[in-house]
């Protein structure tokens, strides 16, 4: 690498690290404000495989009390959870007042994973598509700010980052049969993503989209969005304006004009 190469690299590092660290202080001064006032939030992640949910998760929460934030990450279900209310398996987990709560994947596993690998029937997916919207606006009505997140990259970074993973032994962890058949059936996810935006999409509690390919742009652009929507004493508001070519409102549009990947 040239000397100026590694010059401009190490400029745009310091740039990342002294921005994420002025947003990280906004968001200690947002867990005062949602202690102080028992406000009660709730942020989803959602995303394609490698989208980077884990990274964007860890920039939020590495500066928080760990008593007031919580993330959830649900594993398989088990027989009992199949047998239960499908949203009774998420209830339990909803933030209470003065918390906020980020879920790493959330109900809309059912719109993705399971729609695609076959793990839930044409009747339990056509119903989570009807009463998805009613659930969120009883949380919204009850007192949650909800946020939605979907991650998009291209097909080729995903081929990039799965490769990173099977080659790096501290991520090899993450790499999941789900996540080895990712490429096979990238067009069977579009679909399902498509089909997931347009029709749960709604004014109480609206996708937002971030264009995840550059996993700095993503982390810094995602956390200046979050804290735009939340109200706070103190907040920086020339510091949380996040680019709107990375982070936006989804609208059906987006599906056709390549804000979205294919």
């Amino acid at each position: 690498m040239s000397k100026k190469k590694h010059e401009a690299g190490s400029r745009l590092a310091k740039d990342y690290n002294n921005t994420l660290r002025a947003l990280q202080i906004e968001l200690v001064k947002l867990q005062n404000e949602i202690i102080r006032s028992d406000a009660k939030i709730l942020i989803l992640l959602e995303g394609r495989v490698t989208a980077g949910k884990d990274g964007l998760i860890k920039r939020i929460i590495q500066h928080l009390s760990p008593r007031e934030i919580r993330v959830v990450a649900l594993g398989k279900p088990s027989d009992r959870d199949r047998s239960e209310w499908y949203f009774q398996r998420f209830t339990p987990h909803l933030s209470a007042a003065q918390e906020m709560v980020l879920l790493n994947r959330s109900w809309y596993n059912r719109a993705g994973v399971e729609r695609v690998m076959g793990f839930c029937s044409e009747d339990e997916y056509h119903e989570f598509l009807e009463t998805v919207g009613s659930y969120e606006q009883l949380l919204v009505r009850s007192g949650i700010k909800l946020l939605k997140y979907y991650l998009d990259i291209d097909r080729q970074e995903q081929k990039k980052r799965l490769r990173d993973r099977r080659d790096d032994p501290l991520k090899q962890w993450k790499i999941s049969p789900i996540d080895q058949s990712a490429q096979k059936h990238w067009d069977d996810y579009s679909e399902a993503r498509n089909i997931m935006l347009s029709r749960t999409h709604h004014a109480m509690a609206p996708w937002t989209i971030v264009r995840a390919g550059d996993k700095r742009s993503a982390r810094l652009n995602t956390i200046k969005n979050l804290l735009s929507h939340l109200e706070y004493k103190g907040k920086d508001e020339s510091l949380v304006c996040p680019d709107p070519n990375v982070v936006f409102p989804f609208e059906q549009v987006c599906l056709t004009n390549g804000m979205i990947a294919p």
